[in-house]
């Protein structure tokens, strides 16, 4: 996603990655030395400081590849299915919120975050972004029908057969032949 987002801004702007997770990071290097991106900064987690601390509340875009279930991914993944452990949804729900609040702090006024899962259960999609919402009434959801203009070339095609909540867009393998994935823009009200 990184690279897709650096290919969108032309080298222009600033990208910033990170991850909770410093071992999901190291692949990004050698990924964007080979496709010439130099406009992103890649932040691997210190110790207890926060590595985003100087961005606080000026970015125009924060996009979160939510940890998840990856129940989206169980059409060609079978047997993950199996190996998902109990409390694991529990686990995942409340590492959503903590990435969805932090992201709030980090969105400008007028800025904007884009939520993904790879999840096709409610609770980790359409629930957390009511929940979001109602914690941090200064976002509201960007009506899904603007932001598939946006995110896919071919939009009719893409809202004809993915499913439209008040919350965003369910894609799913039966429906659009794809892995399950959910998206949601919010946006935080502009500064008066």
């Amino acid at each position: 996603k990184t690279l897709a987002l650096a290919a969108m801004m032309q080298g222009k702007g600033r990208l910033i990655a990170t991850d909770h997770d410093k071992r999901q990071l190291a692949p990004i290097y050698e990924r964007l030395s080979r496709a010439g991106v130099h406009n992103c900064d890649v932040r691997t987690p210190k110790g207890p400081n926060d590595t985003l601390a100087d961005i606080h509340a000026s970015a125009d875009l924060v996009l979160i590849d939510a940890p998840c279930t990856g129940t989206g991914t169980w059409r060609r993944n079978p047997d993950a299915k199996w190996r998902m452990r109990p409390g694991a949804l529990e686990v995942r729900l409340k590492d959503q919120v903590t990435v969805l609040d932090r992201a709030a702090a980090l969105a400008k006024p007028g800025g904007r975050i884009a939520y993904i899962t790879c999840s096709v259960l409610p609770q980790e999609n359409g629930e957390q972004i009511k929940a979001f919402t109602a914690r941090h009434p200064e976002f509201s959801v960007v009506p899904p029908e603007q932001t598939a203009a946006v995110l896919w070339d071919k939009a009719e095609d893409f809202a004809a057969t993915a499913l439209k909540s008040d919350e965003g867009w369910l894609m799913t393998p039966r429906r659009t032949g794809t892995d399950g994935f959910f998206v949601s823009v919010l946006k935080r009200a502009a500064a008066t």
